[in-house]
């Protein structure tokens, strides 16, 4: 039975109703709070009494752009491009947010200039509480941002069976008076919230793979029984888009499961990798999880044995259905995915 509707606010709320996306309705409306009644959104503007836009109705926006856009080329010749569209809605929420997070940036130096150089004045004491209001007024507007990003991604994700990740750069998700002290908590905050996006606490296991891999269930329940062990682990991969290390980003992208991408410094020319090696064991992992690929994957695992880190060496012969190719340089030999890690500190398979 078809249904319509008088107005967009009965749509949004037919889905919500429909999806059952409590969840996702709650996270809408956290992240569309409203710190002030008052915004400023620059230096030079004075505040005014302008609202979020309603979360429901925003939450259904996002959703219906994505699901119309995968539901009207498909079966059809455009297909094919449909991804690459929907990956540019994804990104066009990311970079916006990234603009407002620059000027967030801007506006926080700001307010500590002022925190730092207090003045009894009233002149001062108004500077400094618009300072803070315009601190809020961008954190709002990035954090609503990041959600609607990160609800066109799950709906990207679903679609595509892949996760959004940005061309370069992070993907990271997330009231005051005139006075000094209300300043610095603001900017201590603030600190404490960048530090968790950026450096994620918790136990690490590092992950890297070829780019030929068919198999995803393997390592799907691979990761999931780590996981098991260790429900709060962050990830951190070598960041190759095809191959072992975009099934292990999925993974972490439909799990939930906060993670860290290693790109290459091509900077630093033929050793780019080696590099990288020797900075994912920095982080201090607690597992390590190597599928055979090249010799860049058998530098790692040598490396993850060297620093007794517990380790899980998956072979291309274990994938269901897969052809094993002929031996040569650069494989990565040690144990299957049935045997215990190789260091006997941890005693669980994978």
């Amino acid at each position: 039975m078809t249904k319509f509707f008088d107005n967009f606010a009965d749509l949004a709320s037919f889905i919500a109703t429909e999806t059952g996306d409590h969840d996702r309705s709650s996270t809408y409306e956290r992240a569309f709070l409203e710190h002030d009644e008052r915004a400023k959104l620059s230096p030079v503007e004075d505040t005014s009494p302008l609202e979020m836009p309603d979360p429901d109705q925003s939450r259904a926006a996002v959703e219906m752009v994505m699901a119309t856009l995968f539901d009207v080329f498909r079966d059809t010749r455009l297909e094919p491009f449909t991804a690459d569209l929907a990956w540019g809605f994804v990104n066009s929420f990311h970079v916006v947010a990234k603009r407002i997070n620059d000027r967030e940036d801007d506006a926080a130096k700001e307010l500590g200039d002022l925190a730092r150089s207090f003045d009894p004045s009233e002149i001062y004491a108004q500077q400094i509480e618009d300072a803070q209001i315009l601190c809020q007024t961008l954190q709002s507007c990035r954090d609503a941002m990041e959600c609607m990003r990160d609800h066109a991604a799950e709906v990207f994700r679903v679609e595509t069976g892949r996760p959004y990740a940005p061309t370069r750069g992070s993907r990271v998700s997330s009231g005051v008076t005139a006075s000094m002290i209300d300043a610095r908590d603001f900017l201590a905050a603030r600190s404490r919230e960048r530090r968790e996006q950026y450096l994620p606490e918790g136990p690490v296991v590092i992950f890297s793979g070829g780019q030929i891999w068919e198999d995803h269930d393997l390592l799907w329940r691979g990761l999931d029984s780590i996981r098991a062990r260790v429900p709060e682990m962050v990830l951190a991969t070598t960041a190759q888009t095809k191959g072992c290390d975009a099934i292990a980003q999925a993974w972490a992208s439909a799990r939930g499961v906060k993670s860290i991408q290693f790109r290459l410094d091509r900077r630093l020319g033929a050793k780019a990798a080696f590099v990288r090696n020797d900075r994912l064991l920095m982080l201090n992992p607690v597992e390590g999880v190597i599928c055979e690929g090249s010799g860049i994957q058998m530098n790692l695992a040598q490396k993850l044995r060297r620093a007794g880190v517990p380790l899980h060496v998956v072979k291309l012969d274990q994938q269901k259905h897969v052809a094993t190719p002929s031996k040569g340089r650069g494989r990565v030999s040690g144990a299957t995915i049935d045997e215990r890690p190789s260091n006997p500190r941890t005693a669980n398979h994978m």
